[in-house]
């Protein structure tokens, strides 16, 4: 078990808390879409964050963190799909809305599995997830100790912690669906949303820098 654990613990409750593109992301799935969708967003992430974990494991974060083709790959895939993200968002706030129905909920099939693919993609382009796997995570480990065993141990605590904060979110994103059931509220909602992700894809395409 790594020494550092409880460090770790609290990193870890400090970098799920902060506002970014996955918190922004559950929040406005759970909002528009249902829950339900804002559960499959955060499945999603952390299916992303366990491959990232393996990464870690199997050194390979390292040679992404070295690798200048990679981070730019990495990089710009995450801020195309957040401007993707932000696009569509905008499309739909000036397209006409029906009025919501809570009597006549969304297919939650298709809204699941959209939301997780969504989610998915978003984990692993998410610049503040790339930044923490590949230099932060690797200082909690002991590279003259069991290797596979401490990054088991911390990936199993960072990924409770971590849908931990994301059921939090999920239900304060589900309690704006009910405001969000009045079309101009929730055109308004979408508009917002739209920008926040565009501004975050400009800052991931411009802002981030690989450090080695």
């Amino acid at each position: 078990m790594p020494d550092n654990l409880l460090l770790f613990i609290g990193m870890t409750t400090l970098v799920s808390l902060a506002p970014g593109p996955n918190v922004m992301f559950i929040m406005s799935q759970a909002a528009l879409r249902g829950h339900r969708a804002g559960i499959m967003a955060g499945f999603g992430i952390q299916v992303a964050n366990v491959v990232y974990f393996a990464l870690t494991a199997l050194g390979l974060a390292g040679l992404i963190a070295t690798s200048p083709l990679a981070f730019f790959v990495l990089k710009w895939v995450g801020a195309g799909y957040l401007a993707l993200i932000g696009t569509l968002a905008l499309i739909r706030s000036f397209k006409a809305h029906v009025p919501v129905d809570a009597s006549q909920p969304a297919p939650v099939i298709a809204v699941g599995r959209g939301a997780f693919f969504d989610g998915l993609m978003l984990g692993f382009g998410n610049p503040k997830t790339i930044i923490w796997f590949i230099t932060l995570l690797p200082q909690f480990i002991d590279a003259g100790g069991h290797v596979l065993s401490q990054t088991l141990v911390i990936g199993v605590v960072g990924t409770i912690i971590d849908m931990a904060v994301q059921w939090m979110y999920t239900h304060l994103g589900g309690s704006l669906s009910r405001f969000l059931a009045k079309p101009h509220i929730r055109r308004w909602f979408e508009r917002g949303v739209g920008v926040v992700f565009i501004v975050l894809a400009l800052l991931v395409a411009f802002g981030l820098r690989q450090h080695t």
